[in-house]
């Protein structure tokens, strides 16, 4: 099986393509022409659109479009247990999002592909004075895939002005494990809940529309912070993360049982749900220490990857 003929667009540096949707109102209320480079600007703008398909019995990257600041070097296939799967490392040239930034990455996984997608290292979000940063994420997940994106932390600096739109497509027969972890700033400097607002949006549907699961995120500190540290978000806490599991290769419950079973022994502040349909499960949680954020979470990985595939993952080694 190979990948469906992809039509790309007429002009993927044209403003429609990569401008933010349905941007919240209190970010849109920051919109500004900034005093350096304005919006749309050259090095404001960067795209990156994947595509990937089986070919001799593993998967490759078989199409490929990037604009810097955005980047990846060639596909990596380092997992003994998974020989096919293609490992891509994301990478940012700039070092961060920076004021007026807007980017959108597209990743279209085909028929029976095996594709893991994370970042090189943490992304941060710089200090801003005008305007926002805003990055559009399009994951799509055909039939007999197993797609992981798993960027890691988000680190908003003091004063940053962001918003996140991920939309995620999984066809009946695919399994898309999606992640992220928030953190609550440059903690070794100080900065907590400093940023002026952060908000996000994840969008897990099937081809036909049908809505899976929906998990939106507005921060907006305050003097206090005191907005942010309720129980229904931080709860107290510097660092929360999230797994979403979409499955069919295991009932819902199971999922949620796996993950129940992971993160149990680990004394991390937690919760697990399956979602809706039966169509897998998800989870939350939330700590005080990086090192245990990020352990609980790979430990949520390492259990849904042995239970969907009978393998573990390989270690990830990054700078």
């Amino acid at each position: 099986m190979t990948l469906a003929p992809h039509r790309p667009p007429a002009d993927r540096l044209a403003e429609e393509y990569y401008a933010a949707v349905r941007v919240p109102p209190d970010v849109a209320a920051l919109a500004s022409v900034p005093d350096t480079l304005a919006p749309g600007s050259p090095a404001k703008v960067g795209i990156l659109d994947l595509a990937f398909a089986v070919r001799g019995g593993r998967t490759e990257l078989v199409e490929r479009y990037q604009k810097t600041p955005l980047q990846i070097m060639r596909p990596l296939w380092i997992d003994p247990a998974l020989p096919g799967m293609s490992y891509v490392y994301l990478m940012a040239t700039g070092g961060g999002y920076a004021q007026a930034d807007r980017y959108r990455t597209d990743f279209r996984c085909g028929p029976d592909t095996q594709v893991h997608l994370t970042t090189q290292a943490a992304t941060k979000v710089f200090r801003m004075e005008h305007d926002y940063a805003s990055q559009r994420v399009h994951l799509t997940a055909e039939a007999g895939s197993y797609v992981e994106y798993l960027p890691d932390p988000l680190i908003p600096f003091k004063d940053a002005r962001f918003y996140q739109r991920t939309e995620v497509t999984v066809a009946s027969g695919a399994t898309a494990v999606v992640g992220d972890t928030l953190t609550a700033g440059r903690l070794a400097r100080g900065e907590r809940h400093a940023y002026r607002v952060l908000a996000t949006d994840l969008r897990i549907s099937r081809p036909d529309g049908t809505l899976l699961a929906l998990d939106t995120l507005r921060l907006a500190p305050g003097p206090d912070s005191a907005g942010v540290l309720g129980p229904g978000v931080f709860a107290g806490h510097d660092h929360v993360a999230s797994l979403f599991v979409v499955t069919d290769r295991a009932p819902a419950a199971d999922v949620a049982d796996a993950l129940h079973g992971a993160l149990a022994p680990l004394g991390v502040l937690y919760g697990v749900s399956v979602l809706p349909r039966d169509c897998g499960a998800w989870v939350r949680l939330l700590d005080d220490s990086p090192i245990r954020v990020a352990a609980a979470h790979q430990a949520a990985w390492q259990s849904v990857r042995r239970l969907l595939t009978g393998h573990p993952a390989p270690d990830l080694r990054k700078t």
